[in-house]
């Protein structure tokens, strides 16, 4: 895939819808990776309480990006809109280790890559940048289930 896709094209492989989609385009795509691109907008509104007068992306939302960017990887190895069912469940987080800060207006390149499946989960491992600066590692694992409990 050389060329970026557009929000459309996200929205039409996860089900993710804003104000709770990080993820802005693909950048690039192997059969067991992805790249992705998130530009965070200074109008979004968790800015206003984190930090008021010093705003700084939470770490959940720019692990979120990364879970996110693993979910299109994965909707993609799974056949694309409309041809799988259920949703992308995350099962395990661990070895989060932030380096850097992102701020209103910074964008983002996320990694992602498949390390293993075992019993119908994707083991995982996620990487985000700003320019050449690290700004997290993480390692986790997704299964593509539907899930359980009353459906909207």
């Amino acid at each position: 895939m050389n060329n970026p896709y557009l929000l459309e094209s996200v929205e039409q492989l996860i089900p993710h819808r804003p104000p709770f989609l990080f993820v802005d385009a693909i950048v690039s795509r192997t059969e067991n990776s992805l790249i992705a691109r998130r530009t965070w907008r200074a109008e979004e509104s968790f800015y206003l309480g984190h930090y008021p007068g010093a705003p700084i992306t939470p770490g959940v939302l720019l692990c979120e990006s990364v879970f996110q960017a693993g979910a299109l990887l994965l909707s993609g190895m799974l056949g694309g809109p409309g041809t799988q069912t259920g949703l992308p469940l995350l099962a395990k987080v661990e070895n989060v280790r932030f380096r850097s800060p992102v701020y209103p207006g910074d964008t983002t390149t996320v990694d992602v890559r498949i390390n293993e499946t075992a019993g119908g989960f994707y083991l995982m491992s996620g990487s985000m940048k700003n320019g050449d600066k690290r700004v997290l590692t993480v390692d986790f694992a997704v299964a593509w289930k539907t899930p359980e409990g009353p459906q909207p």
